[in-house]
C-alpha cells in the first residue's frame, strides 16, 4: 500500500510550487529522509517533511506522482533540524524548500541515490587516532577560569565580552574539552565569520583533540570548500563522527544530531547576516537553535550557546544586562590580556590621534607615524597599516573635462588596479582597460584620485626606501586584500610569511583587522577611517568602532611588547566622542551612548525593522511596486502597529543595468511585525502580478537588516 508524502523541495517563495508538494511512496519513510522525486521534466533532491495540508483533494484530479528514489545509507534529518529551517524560513520570510534545500551540500543535490551511496562506503570510519597524543591545554588565567566556572554552571545564553587577545579562543577550546569530557559522544559548532580565519583556527582545534578522538573528529565548513569537501564535511557531522565542527555563518544549518555547544566567535561581524537568497542571521540562528536544543532535551543548559566579542553588536549587548533590568543573557567578562601585569606588559595598545588638519594638504602618511614605523623596523618588530578600500586608487579622473571612470552599467565607479592596468567595478565586475586618453575630451592627462591599499603599498615603499632593517636589508612590504588573495591558497602562503617575521609592514583591508594572532606587531595604524563617523546608516559608528577596536588588537599580543604596542589613528576630527571612547578602550560608555541615542530615535535594539527591495528596469517600476504593496497593506492583520515608510532608491541604486529601491517596515513589536510581513506577503505576490509591475525583476523581504 502505498503512503502519500509531503516533500520539500528549493523553489523560491514567490512560485507556485513553494509549499509541501505530495508524492507516492511505497516505503513507509519518516520525515528528514532524503529523496529524489521527479519535478516536471527533471528529477530534484527533497526532503521528506512533517505531515502538512498540502495533500490534494481527492476528487481534484490531480495526479500524485512516485518519489524516484532514497538516498540509502543517510539517516533522517531530525526534529530539531526541520524545526529550525521552519523558523528560519517564515522569521526571513522565504519558502520552506529554499532554506531547507540550500543547508545541504551542493553535491548531495546532484548526485543519484547509487552515487551517495558510493560516497558512503568511501567514506571514512571515524576511528581514534594512532599514539599521538593530544596537545595539553594552555594554563588558565584567573579571568578565564572564572569565566568557564560560570559557564558550566549557570544557564544561558551567554556573552563573552573580552579583550582583544584576553585568551577567548582557548575558553572555547577549554569549552569543547570538559563538553567532550562528560559526553565523548557530544557535538560541537564553533563558528567564525570569515573563510580566511577558518584555517588556524581548525589548526589549534586539530592540534588538541585530533589524537584522541580521530581524524575525522574535526572538520570545516565554508563556501571555500570544493562541493566533494562539503559532502563529506556534511556527512561527518550528520553522522555524529564529527565532534567539532568549525565553519562560517552557513555552519548554523548543519546538521549535528548530539549538538551540545555553540560558540559564535566574532559575534558582533555583519558577515553572520546574509545578504543574498533568504537573508538569516547565524548568530541570531544559533540562540534559537540552542533553545530547540534544549526544549527537545527538556532542560535549561543541555546546550549552551556562548557569543564571543571584544566589542559586542548592540543588540548583543542589550540583551546581556542586568536581569533585573530585562537582560536575557549572562554577560562574561574577561577585561585583561593574556600575560597583563602591574608593570603594563601586556597592556592593551596605546591609542595616538594625528590631527591630519594640522598635517601639509595631500599627506598620506604623518611624519610622527613614519617616524615610529621606522623604529619597529630597527628593533625587529612588525607593523601593520589598515586602509579599508582596495585597488589602486577609487576613480580615475580627467583634469581638463572632469571626466570619471564611472561605471557603465551601475551607479558607482571603477577602481582603478594598477597591477594589471584595468578600470575594474566591485560591484558588477565589468572591467576595461585603461583609456591611454580621457574617453571624453582626448586629454592624456587623466589621474588617479583617493588612495586604495594598492596605491598606499607603493607609496610606502618609496618613503621608506631609505630605510634598512637591523641586518642591512631593505624594507620588506606586503598587501593582503581581496585582490592580492585571488589565487587559491594565496592568503594561507601570505599569513605564514608575515608569522614567520619576512614582513616588516603589513598593508591590508578588514580582511587583517581581526581574528588574527600576530605575534610581532607592535603598531597597527588606520588612515582616513572619518567616512563612517557622518554616515546616514545609524550602525555605522559602531562598525567602526568594532574595526578600529579590532584592528588596534591586533598589536602587542605577545606580553612582552604590550608596554610599547601602539595604534595610531589618522583622522580630521581628533576631538569626536568614538575617538575619545577608543582612546580609553573603552566600550562600555561607548555602547551606552550608542543605546541612549537608538532608545531616544526608537532605532534597533528598541524597535524592529525590515526591508523590502525591488529591483527593476526602471526605477520608476522598482519604486511603483513598493508603493502599490503600501497602499494595499491596510488590510493586513497589525497594520496600525507598523510603521511603512516612502520607498526610495538604495544607496547604490544601479548595479549591472538593474535600478534598485527599498521601502523601510518598523514597528516596536517583534511579533506584531512578523504578523503584517506573514500577511503581507500575498499582498505582494499579487502586487507583483499587476500590469503596472511589468519590468520588475525581482522583490525581496530582508527581515532585521544591517544596512540601510
Amino acid at each position: 500500500m502505498s503512503q502519500l508524502l509531503s516533500v520539500v523541495i528549493q523553489a523560491p517563495a514567490h512560485s507556485a510550487i513553494a509549499g509541501l508538494l505530495s508524492y507516492q511512496s511505497e516505503l513507509s519513510l519518516a520525515p528528514g529522509t532524503l529523496v529524489r522525486v521527479p519535478l516536471g521534466k527533471r528529477e530534484t533532491l527533497g526532503v521528506v517533511w512533517d505531515p502538512g495540508s498540502s495533500d490534494p483533494d481527492p476528487g481534484s484530479g490531480v495526479e500524485i506522482r512516485a518519489i524516484s528514489g532514497v538516498l540509502q545509507g543517510i539517516d533522517p534529518l531530525n526534529a530539531q533540524w526541520r524545526r529550525l529551517i521552519s523558523f528560519a524560513a517564515g522569521y526571513y520570510q522565504r519558502s520552506l524548500g529554499e532554506v531547507a534545500l540550500a543547508a545541504l551540500p551542493p553535491q548531495l543535490r546532484d548526485l543519484s541515490p547509487v552515487q551517495v551511496l558510493r560516497r558512503l562506503k568511501r567514506g571514512s570510519t571515524g576511528a581514534a587516532g594512532d599514539a599521538t597524543s593530544p596537545t595539553a591545554a594552555q594554563p588558565l588565567t584567573q579571568e578565564q577560569g572564572e569565566v568557564l566556572r560560570r559557564f558550566g554552571s549557570e544557564a544561558g545564553p551567554f556573552l563573552l565580552f573580552g579583550a582583544t587577545g584576553s585568551g577567548k579562543t582557548e575558553v572555547y577550546l577549554q569549552a569543547v574539552q570538559d563538553l567532550l569530557a562528560r559526553n565523548p559522544s557530544a557535538q560541537a559548532l564553533v563558528m567564525v565569520p570569515e573563510i580566511n580565519l577558518t584555517p588556524q583556527l581548525e589548526a589549534r582545534f586539530r592540534e588538541r583533540f585530533v589524537g584522541q578522538y580521530g581524524e575525522d573528529s574535526v572538520v570545516s565548513m565554508h563556501s571555500g570548500m570544493t562541493p566533494a569537501q562539503r559532502l563529506k564535511s556534511w556527512l561527518a557531522a550528520h553522522q555524529g563522527v564529527a565532534r567539532m565542527v568549525l565553519g562560517t555563518r552557513m555552519a548554523v544549518f548543519a546538521s549535528l544530531p548530539t549538538l551540545r555547544l555553540i560558540v559564535v566567535d566574532e559575534e558582533h561581524d555583519p558577515s553572520y547576516k546574509s545578504q543574498e537568497g533568504a537573508r538569516y542571521s547565524a548568530r541570531d540562528l544559533a540562540v534559537y537553535r540552542s533553545q530547540l536544543e534544549n526544549a527537545a532535551s527538556g532542560s535549561t543548559s543541555d546546550c549552551r550557546v556562548l557569543l564571543g566579542s571584544a566589542t559586542p553588536s548592540m543588540e548583543s549587548w542589550y540583551h546581556s544586562r542586568p536581569t533585573a533590568d530585562g537582560g536575557r543573557y549572562q554577560r562574561l567578562v574577561m577585561p585583561s590580556r593574556v600575560g597583563a601585569t602591574a608593570t603594563g606588559a601586556g597592556a592593551l595598545p596605546a591609542v595616538r590621534l594625528v590631527d591630519m588638519s594640522q598635517q601639509p594638504k595631500r599627506t598620506v602618511l604623518s611624519p610622527p607615524l613614519l617616524e615610529a614605523i621606522g623604529q619597529r623596523i630597527a628593533r625587529g618588530e612588525q607593523s601593520m597599516i589598515f586602509l579599508n578600500r582596495r585597488g589602486y586608487a577609487p576613480v580615475l579622473q580627467c583634469g581638463s573635462c572632469d571626466w570619471k571612470s564611472e561605471c557603465p552599467h551601475c551607479s558607482a565607479y571603477r577602481v582603478f588596479h594598477k597591477i594589471d592596468r584595468t578600470l575594474r567595478c566591485h560591484h558588477c565586475g565589468f572591467t576595461e582597460r585603461v583609456p591611454r586618453a580621457c574617453p571624453s575630451c582626448g586629454d592624456l592627462d587623466i589621474a588617479p584620485v583617493g588612495r586604495g591599499t594598492e596605491r598606499l603599498e607603493e607609496h610606502l615603499g618609496e618613503l621608506l626606501s631609505g630605510i634598512r632593517r637591523a641586518g642591512g636589508e631593505p624594507v620588506r612590504i606586503a598587501r593582503i586584500d581581496a585582490d592580492s588573495t585571488r589565487l587559491k591558497g594565496a592568503l594561507r602562503e601570505q599569513l605564514a610569511h608575515v608569522h614567520s617575521g619576512a614582513v616588516d609592514v603589513l598593508v591590508g583591508t578588514q580582511m587583517i583587522a581581526k581574528g588574527h594572532d600576530f605575534r610581532n606587531i607592535t603598531l597597527v595604524a588606520a588612515l582616513n577611517p572619518d567616512g563612517a563617523l557622518f554616515s546616514s546608516d545609524f550602525r555605522a559608528a559602531e562598525r567602526l568602532f568594532s574595526l578600529l577596536m579590532q584592528a588596534g588588537g591586533r598589536a602587542g599580543r605577545d606580553a612582552a611588547q604590550g608596554l610599547s604596542s601602539e595604534m595610531w589613528i589618522q583622522t580630521m576630527h581628533p576631538r569626536h566622542p568614538l575617538f575619545a571612547a577608543l582612546k580609553r578602550h573603552d566600550f562600555a560608555s561607548f555602547a551606552a551612548q550608542q543605546l541612549a541615542e537608538r532608545e531616544q530615535a526608537a532605532m534597533p535594539p528598541f524597535s524592529f525593522q525590515a526591508l523590502v527591495r525591488a529591483e527593476a528596469r526602471s526605477q520608476e517600476i522598482a519604486q511603483g511596486f513598493l508603493q502599490a504593496a503600501s497602499a494595499a497593506a491596510s488590510a493586513v492583520a497589525d497594520f496600525a502597529r507598523v510603521t511603512l515608510y516612502p520607498p526610495v532608491p538604495m544607496s547604490i541604486q544601479r548595479v549591472a543595468d538593474v535600478e534598485r529601491a527599498q521601502m523601510l517596515v518598523e514597528s516596536p513589536s517583534r511579533a506584531a511585525l512578523q504578523r503584517f510581513l506573514a500577511g503581507w506577503h500575498g499582498v505582494l505576490q499579487d502586487t507583483r502580478r499587476q500590469p503596472e509591475a511589468k519590468g520588475l525583476i525581482r522583490w525581496a523581504v530582508d527581515v532585521d537588516p544591517l544596512a540601510i
